[in-house]
């Protein structure tokens, strides 16, 4: 591919799992909430050492025309102030600093260098599509990035970048091995971008996985307030054949919801269509402000990165939630935002427990993560390690470590996991590194 950098979403749209992670109890003491430049400082109990606090940043958009995804930042107080409330880290409390890029390059540029003047260690969970922006003066100041959302290849390439999930390539990837086998014509609608134009590859190669022919590929605008005709182009694409239900795939991030406003009004002439989208384009909030069991989504599968939301393995997140931000509305466990930032900060805990007394920095942080640890999730993702190239490299995409993906359906509303069916691929959460290793990204 020339002229084009490779994969980057506009939306979607993460590592080592602390079972033995130390939480020393120190006598709590309230500290004051502040703001500087933009970027929230999370009060917490003040470590009892005398010790400065821990900084960390996460950032995302929020109350942008765009993607926002202000759980993100949010959920990484609610575990700060958790984490401050049962003692600290070794003994210091945990300060999370927070940054809105605003959905543009310049925004971007400011967080980070927000996070290298307030001498953070990392940066954790964090959304952001403007890479460009962001990595190189966080790798001019050494600090590493952690749990990103996946929304650029170059999360899965830049060596102090450590993602906990797939990204759009595992998504799109286990998307298409899945319509393989339930689908007959497919319609791609994607954004007229640079992230978009690696879609229809990542969704080709999970159906020729499954021995399907390749996507339609139709391009939309990213902002647009209506899709109508989008919309009616792509049933008649998806049904061009006449010989089997036709597969319809919305990926638009934020604006699927949109254009599925229009696909409901053409789906009448199309009854036999069905639906299929990634996690960051639809969630469980989603489905239930269009309709819940009536939602045109009803029937669509949908890839993810986790198990659904129901799963008990979520449990100590909700608790989480639940102890230090009930009622914050902006924190949607279903979202998988939020579960990104809980898994990022589970790998961040991991490496401070690892580091225990000794110097904590962003230099330190980022050799511990280089040292081959091993970061257990509690099952919510394999375990995490970041070697120098992983299995994917030969993709361009070495630091993609976690390719596993869930498939999950809508039924009666809810968002379930889907029961294997012959032919499909998936059993449970399934790896597309394999997958993925026959797909040609130049």
């Amino acid at each position: 591919m020339t002229g084009r950098r490779r994969f980057r979403s506009t939306f979607l749209p993460s590592s080592t799992r602390p079972a033995r992670a130390v939480l020393l109890a120190a006598g709590a003491l309230t500290a004051v909430a502040s703001l500087t430049a933009g970027c929230g400082v999370i009060p917490g109990a003040t470590g009892g050492s005398g010790d400065d606090p821990i900084k960390v940043m996460t950032w995302a958009p929020q109350n942008t025309d765009a993607t926002n995804k202000p759980g993100m930042p949010a959920m990484a107080r609610a575990y700060g102030k958790w984490i401050n409330s049962h003692g600290g880290i070794n003994d210091r409390r945990l300060e999370v600093l927070t940054c809105n890029d605003h959905n543009d390059s310049v925004g971007a540029a400011r967080c980070a260098r927000r996070a290298a003047a307030e001498d953070v260690i990392a940066v954790v969970g964090s959304y952001s599509q403007y890479v460009d922006s962001y990595l190189a003066p966080l790798e001019s100041a050494g600090i590493p990035y952690i749990g990103g959302y996946g929304i650029s290849n170059d999360e899965f390439t830049g060596q102090m970048s450590y993602p906990v999930n797939g990204g759009q390539p595992a998504l799109l990837a286990g998307l298409g091995r899945a319509l393989a086998a339930a689908c007959g014509q497919v319609a791609l609608v994607r954004p007229d971008s640079i992230a978009g134009d690696q879609f229809p590859t990542l969704l080709d190669s999970g159906l020729k996985a499954g021995g399907h022919a390749a996507t339609g590929d139709q391009l939309a605008a990213e902002n647009a307030t209506e899709y109508d005709s989008q919309a009616e182009q792509a049933l008649r694409s998806a049904t061009a054949n006449g010989t089997k239900k036709g597969c319809v795939v919305p990926a638009l991030g934020d604006r699927t919801s949109t254009f599925m406003d229009s696909f409901r009004r053409s789906r009448d002439a199309f009854p036999a269509v069905r639906t299929a989208t990634v996690t960051g384009s639809v969630d469980q909030s989603v489905i239930n402000a269009t309709g819940g069991a009536s939602s045109p989504y009803e029937g669509a599968y949908i890839t993810g990165w986790y198990p659904v939301t129901s799963d008990p393995r979520w449990d100590p997140m909700k608790k989480v939630i639940s102890e230090e931000a009930f009622g914050d509305n902006r924190i949607d466990p279903a979202d998988a935002g939020v579960q990104t930032t809980w898994i990022a900060y589970t790998v961040l805990r991991a490496v401070l427990a690892k580091i225990g007394d000794g110097e904590v920095s962003a230099d330190s942080v980022r050799h511990t993560l280089d040292k081959d640890l091993k970061v257990y999730t509690g099952g919510l993702t394999p375990t995490l390690h970041w070697p120098y190239e992983g299995k994917l490299a030969g993709l361009g995409l070495p630091r993609l470590v976690n390719a596993d993906v869930t498939l999950q359906v809508v039924e009666d509303g809810k968002l379930v996991e889907a029961k294997k069916s012959p032919g499909s691929g998936f059993d449970g959460i399934t790896d597309m590194t394999s997958t993925l290793q026959g797909a040609d990204l130049d």
